[in-house]
C-alpha cells in the first residue's frame, strides 16, 4: 500500500472520528463554548499521553539535543485551539450540517498554506478539484434563514480557516520527526490550560447526559486528532487533503440518525460535486509517478 493510500485511510478516520465529535457537542446541552472544549481536549490529552509513553525514550532524546520544534508546536496549538473554540460556537449556533461544512475550509486553507509555507506542489487539477468542493460546500451550507445573526457564520469561518493552518503545521512536526503523541498531546494539553481561567469563575455542574456527551466528544477528537496528524504524515495535502469533506457526509448521515435533519435537493446536490472534486483528485493523484506518490 502506497503513502498515500494510507494518507487516505487516516483522514477517513480522522473524519468519521470529527463528525461524531460534531454530533456530540449539541447533545451536551446548553453549556458554555469553553467548558465543552476542555472536556473535549482533556480526554484526547489523557489518551495521547497514553500512547506517548510508547515513544517517551525519543521525545526525551529530542528535548536533550535540542531537537523539538516549539514554535511550530506552539503555533500549531494556538491555531488548533482557535479552531475549536470557533467549531463550537458554530455547533452551539448553527445546524449541524450548517457549521460542518463550514468548518470544511480547513482542507483548502491546508492546501493553499501548504503550497506557500512548506512550497509543496499544487497542479492545476487540484484547485479544479478544490473549486468543485468548494463549491459544493456553498450549496450545503447555503443561508438558511435559521438566524439572522451573520456572526455564527464567520465564526465557523475563521474556524476552518484557523484548522487549516493548524494542520499545515501539523505536516511540518510530521516532517521534523516528532512523534504525532506529542504532537496531539502537547496541543491538547495547552487548550485545556487556555481554558483553565474561565472555568474557575464560569464553571457549569454537568448531568450525566452532558457528561456522557462530552466523554463522547473527547473520544472521538481523538480518533480524529490522530487520524489527521498520521494522515499529514503519510502523504502531503495537495494528494489528500480533498478526502476530509467526506465529514459531511458522515455528518448528514449522523444528522439524520439521531436529530431527524434531512438534507434538500440542494444539500444533496453539495454532496454530489464535492464527491466529484474527491474523484478528480483521485484520477490526477492515480496518474503521478509512483515516486511521487510514495513519497
Amino acid at each position: 500500500m502506497t503513502n498515500r493510500n494510507k494518507g487516505i485511510i487516516a483522514i477517513l478516520i480522522s473524519a468519521f472520528g470529527f463528525a461524531v465529535m460534531n454530533l456530540c457537542i449539541p447533545l451536551a446541552g446548553d453549556l458554555p463554548t469553553i467548558e465543552k472544549s476542555f472536556f473535549r481536549n482533556i480526554v484526547a490529552f489523557v489518551v495521547a499521553l497514553t500512547l506517548l509513553m510508547r515513544s517517551w525514550s525519543q521525545v526525551k532524546n529530542q528535548v536533550q539535543v535540542g531537537e523539538l520544534p516549539w514554535k511550530t508546536l506552539l503555533l500549531r496549538s494556538i491555531l488548533g485551539t482557535i479552531g475549536v473554540f470557533c467549531n463550537y460556537y458554530a455547533l452551539d449556533h448553527l445546524f449541524l450540517s450548517d457549521a460542518s461544512v463550514l468548518n470544511k475550509l480547513a482542507p483548502f486553507a491546508t492546501l493553499v498554506f501548504s503550497a506557500i509555507f512548506l512550497k509543496e506542489r499544487m497542479d492545476k487539477q487540484h484547485l479544479i478539484a478544490l473549486g468543485f468542493a468548494f463549491v459544493g460546500v456553498l450549496l450545503v451550507s447555503k443561508p438558511t434563514g435559521a438566524t439572522a445573526d451573520l456572526l455564527p457564520y464567520l465564526v465557523a469561518i475563521l474556524g476552518g480557516l484557523s484548522a487549516g493552518g493548524a494542520y499545515t503545521a501539523v505536516r511540518q512536526l510530521n516532517k521534523q520527526g516528532v512523534p504525532s503523541a506529542f504532537t496531539v498531546a502537547f496541543f491538547s494539553g495547552f487548550s485545556c490550560l487556555v481554558c483553565v481561567p474561565y472555568l474557575i469563575f464560569n464553571y457549569v455542574p454537568l448531568d450525566q447526559k452532558a457528561l456522557l456527551a462530552l466523554l463522547g466528544a473527547g473520544l472521538a477528537a481523538s480518533f480524529g486528532q490522530f487520524g489527521i496528524t498520521l494522515a499529514y504524515k503519510f502523504a502531503p495535502a495537495n494528494e489528500i487533503s480533498i478526502f476530509d469533506y467526506s465529514s459531511i457526509v458522515f455528518s448528514g448521515l449522523l444528522g439524520f440518525i439521531f436529530l431527524g435533519q434531512v438534507p434538500d435537493g440542494w444539500s444533496i446536490l453539495g454532496y454530489f460535486i464535492i464527491f466529484t472534486g474527491g474523484l478528480v483528485t483521485f484520477l490526477y493523484n492515480r496518474q503521478l509517478p509512483r515516486k511521487q506518490l510514495s513519497r
